[in-house]
This record gives structure tokens, sequence and C-alpha cells, in this order.
């Protein structure tokens, strides 16, 4: 069990991709005092665990439905995976807007920066290879550790400096895109095995 959660958490913490975020984060709340950082903070982390947490258990409802495969999502998924981190690791920079509006605890930051395509798209493949309970525990401490990455967010900015962070994200993107040929692999497998 303990081995399961490891595995699911590794990929989540990739896909989430906390400290690759962290500049994005710092520019969008800079002229923010304390105590509204901490308020947007709060918000993201709300919108971000309601909207994982219905994925995980609505998902594959949803999928059922429309008569989707694990193998269909897990390939379409790993090629968005994939795309995502080539177009991180491409960027030069992060979009420097700061909205005005005390709401962009919920968008952007809540979702897609923290629970984004990538993180659902994972979500769903953690869900069905270890159960609901580990993927949970993945998605939901990935949400924790980032909400700790934001509130020491200036300390972070200081000891890695900008250059840093977004050098540690483009290594983090280039891992995201590994898994993402993973998923590939995983979803053409499993194809393969529903035709025989």
């Amino acid at each position: 069990m303990h081995n399961e959660i490891l595995l699911a958490f590794i990929p989540m913490f990739f896909a989430m991709d906390p400290l690759g975020i962290l500049p994005i984060f710092a520019s969008l709340t800079q002229e923010l005092s304390p105590s509204e950082k901490r308020k947007i903070i709060s918000q993201s982390l709300i919108t971000a665990s309601i909207l994982a947490i219905c994925f995980i258990f609505l998902g594959k409802i949803i999928f059922n439905f429309l008569g989707i495969s694990m193998g269909d999502f897990m390939i379409a998924g790993g090629v968005i995976l994939f795309c995502l981190s080539m177009m991180d690791m491409m960027s030069q920079s992060h979009p420097s807007r700061r909205p005005k509006s005390m709401e962009l605890g919920a968008v952007p930051i809540g979702t897609p920066l923290i629970v984004g395509p990538a993180v659902l798209t994972m979500a769903l493949m953690l869900t069905n290879q270890y159960g609901w309970p580990v993927a949970l525990f993945a998605v939901l401490s990935n949400i924790i550790l980032c909400a700790g990455v934001f509130l020491l967010s200036d300390k972070f900015i200081k000891l890695l400096g900008v250059s840093g962070s977004r050098a540690l994200s483009k290594v983090m993107s280039l891992l995201l895109a590994a898994i993402g040929v993973m998923m590939v692999r995983k979803g053409i497998i499993e194809i393969i095995s529903l035709i025989k």
C-alpha cells in the first residue's frame, strides 16, 4: 500500500508542478498583502480540491455515458500531457498579467494552474490503476503541498530566484513528457487487450 501511494504521489507531483507554477503565483499576487494572499490560497485550495474530487468520482460515469474507454482516455491524456510539457519547455516566460479581482484564487490559480488538464488526466489514470483512495490521497496531498509552497512563496523565490524556479520547471516538464509517453503506451496496450 505504501508503495502504491508513493507511485501515485510522484507522477501527480510532476503533473501539478508546484515549484513550476510558483513564479506565476508570485507574479499574480506580488502587489497583495499577506492576508489577501492567504485568502487567495484558501480559495485556490477549495476550488482545486472540489474539481479534482468530482472528477475522480464522476469521471468514469461520464466516460461510460459517452462510450469512452480508459485506453482511449489514457492515449488522449498522454498526448495532452506531452503537448503541455512541450509548450512549457519551449515557452520563454510565464504570463505576467495580474488580475485585480480577489477571485483569482479560483481562476486561474485553483484551476487551471493547480488542477488543470494534466492533473485531471493523471487523477483518472491513478484511479483506474490504484483505486480512488490512493488517487484521492495523491491529489489532495499535492494540493496541500502547493498551498505550503504558495505560503512560503517569497522565501522560495529568494532562494531559487525566478530563473532557478523556471529551470526546475523545465526539468519537471521533461519528466511529465515522459509520463505522457508512458500513458500513450499503456493506453495502446489496454485497447489491444480489449480487442483480444
